[in-house]
């Protein structure tokens, strides 16, 4: 029994001090509008990294975002920063955006198969649309 415990708790400490694994990411661009809304997005599709979204960043930069699947509906609760929100289906058609979405929001697409968050102004600025196609892919190098 004693040694029993002993091999788990050193288990548990090797788990303890092991780095947390690197975050996936991915290129996401309008292939509609030929614009890229951001080469550098974080796939949150574990239940922990969908809760934890982007709840404790202080922003985003222009290339950053946040992949969010299975997902329909995000709020901004205790976020410190506006957002730009891009709903996409199954086939990834953008099916609704919202722009400079601002803390204490909530927002939802019942026809929606995951979400896209995004630095603010990124909808503006790709010229984003219902309707748009958007490319998935991912990058060893991103």
């Amino acid at each position: 029994m004693k040694k029993t415990r002993s091999i788990l708790s050193r288990v548990v400490d090797i788990l303890r001090t092991q780095p947390a694994p690197a975050p996936r990411r991915v290129l996401i661009a309008n292939t509609t509008r030929h614009t890229v809304l951001a080469s550098r997005v974080e796939v949150a599709d574990t239940s922990e990294s969908r809760r934890k979204g982007l709840l404790g960043r202080t922003g985003l930069d222009r290339e950053e975002g946040m992949w969010i699947l299975p997902c329909e509906s995000v709020h901004t609760f205790a976020m410190r920063f506006p957002i730009d929100i891009v709903y996409i289906d199954k086939q990834h058609r953008v099916r609704k955006v919202k722009q400079n979405v601002p803390p204490w929001r909530l927002s939802a697409c019942f026809s929606a198969h995951s979400v896209v968050e995004l630095a603010s102004g990124t909808i503006r600025d790709s010229r984003t649309e219902p309707g748009d196609l958007l490319k998935i892919e991912s990058s060893a190098v991103l």
